[in-house]
């Protein structure tokens, strides 16, 4: 048992070794992708706004500046006429809006880059966002500066692509991590110098990885559901080995205390009869005879019983059919077993055969109805009441056995028509048995082209049904 636990913890640490490698390689091809997404865009970008720039004398921003060249002539000559501070800073900080607000409404460079990615096969959906750095305010030999790093402007939502300018720039994030930046500008007008970074952010940047790891991804986890289906199965055969090894040590176990009972009755009945007193006593003697031919008999019965599941395991063994009255054979049966010996039970029959026949191996079937009136006298812990009933339906000829024993549980359900398989109560086995009787009444139904079900509660009895084509 220890090892099959240690085979087991080592399984199950080895499943998840290779489950953390698959997570750990899935997470660096991401983290892989993802880079050269941001390279690969980043480049693409410098080489599409060169070209427009070449090609269209433009860099995006011409409209900007024209525009912001017209404001500044008009607003330098108020701004420096202002002499209140804190009205100085209000003025300035309405002035990085505006600068910051024309720079978003009117630079043509998304749309640029968009139709430019669009002509050569590369996605252009994206936003783009415009982070000034600084701006200065010039009116002679004055100048006023508005640095903004803690200047936050708005972020414009564009559905486009964005270029790089001229001149490369190397690939860089914005402060939010995902922003790639296309390159840093400079504009210049009559009273003004604006610095400022622009920036474009792919909002379908994790479907376009998704796409280009799909096939790795796919196999990835591909590779951690065959393990996990490998490991239930592991898991599942290990534990039917365990079940089964119980079941052999429990049959076992069993089959030693059954042989053990005739053979001691056997060996104290030898002893006896090797008393003085007992051989001078022929009614004695006689008696000892018959007690040792039962305990011989019983003691047959037993080793016939385990020579026969070695047949059947090793071969289908042949029935010997006949046409019979199915009505007749049963009530034979069950006459037959009121008068042998045990515990006297209440048998109760009802037929609606109307004088059915059909094939049986009437020797088998006999085996089997009496393993089912056996149990349920067995396992009574009261005066048994049997119910036989007998009747057709589709073909099929139906026997019900229903007791007022002790009940299955559903668990035991599942095995009780197993091999050496016995209900039990915790770890103990309450009846004696070999856990053969319902195994054998399985294999004939089988035998005859039929099947058998139960339906049982704790405390409320059980109803076995045996189906057989007529």
């Amino acid at each position: 048992m220890r090892k099959k636990n240690t085979v087991l913890i080592l399984g199950i640490s080895s499943i998840m070794v290779l489950i953390l490698v698959q997570v750990y390689i899935i997470t660096a091809v991401w983290k892989e992708k993802n880079e050269m997404f941001s390279l690969r865009y980043s480049q693409l970008s410098q080489e599409a706004a060169g070209y427009i720039r070449f090609t269209q004398k433009d860099d995006g921003f011409n409209t900007v500046r024209d525009l912001l060249n017209d404001t500044t002539d008009k607003m330098v000559t108020q701004l420096f006429q202002i002499s209140d501070k804190a009205e100085l800073e209000q003025r300035k900080k309405g002035i990085l809006e505006y600068f910051n607000a024309v720079l978003q409404r009117e630079q043509v460079l998304s749309t640029m880059l968009s139709s430019w990615f669009e002509m050569r096969g590369f996605e252009k959906s994206f936003n783009h966002n415009i982070i000034i750095s600084n701006l200065e305010i010039i009116n002679e030999d004055t100048i006023v500066a508005y640095r903004s790093e803690k200047f936050q402007p708005r972020r414009q939502g564009e559905r486009r692509s964005a270029g790089m300018p001229g001149r490369p720039q190397p690939q860089r994030t914005s402060a939010s991590g995902s922003e790639i930046l296309v390159g840093r500008y400079a504009l210049i007008g009559n009273h003004y110098r604006l610095f400022f970074d622009y920036f474009i952010d792919f909002s379908e940047k994790k479907n376009i990885i998704l796409r280009e790891t799909s096939a790795t991804l796919g196999l990835s986890t591909l590779s951690i559901i065959l393990i996990g289906i490998m490991f239930m199965i592991t898991y599942r055969n290990l534990a039917e080995e365990r079940r089964l090894s119980n079941l052999k040590t429990d049959f076992i176990n069993n089959m030693t205390h059954e042989l053990k009972t005739p053979l001691s009755t056997i060996t104290v009945a030898g002893k006896t009869l090797e008393m003085p007193q007992i051989r001078t006593n022929e009614e004695k003697i006689l008696e000892t005879a018959k007690l040792i031919g039962k305990q011989s008999v019983h003691l047959n019965q037993l080793i016939n019983m385990i020579l026969e599941i070695s047949m059947w395991e090793r071969t289908q063994f042949e029935l010997e059919k006949r046409k019979v009255d199915v009505e007749e054979v049963m009530k034979d049966i069950v006459d037959s077993f009121k008068s042998g010996p045990g515990r006297v039970a209440m048998i109760n029959q009802k037929y609606n055969l109307e004088g059915t026949k059909t094939d049986l191996d009437v020797v088998y079937f006999t085996t089997l109805l009496n393993n089912l009136l056996s149990n349920a006298v067995k396992y009574s812990d009261k005066e048994p009441v049997i119910d036989i009933e007998g009747f057709r339906e589709d073909n099929n000829i139906f026997i019900k056995v229903s007791d007022n024993g002790i009940g299955i549980s559903r668990m035991d359900q599942k095995h009780i028509f197993d091999k050496f398989y016995r209900a039990s109560t915790g770890n103990i086995h309450k009846y004696k048995g070999l856990g053969l009787g319902l195994y054998y009444v399985k294999k004939i139904a089988e035998a005859h082209g039929g099947d058998v079900s139960v339906s049982s509660r704790p405390g409320k009895g059980s109803t076995f049904t045996v189906s057989i084509p007529e």
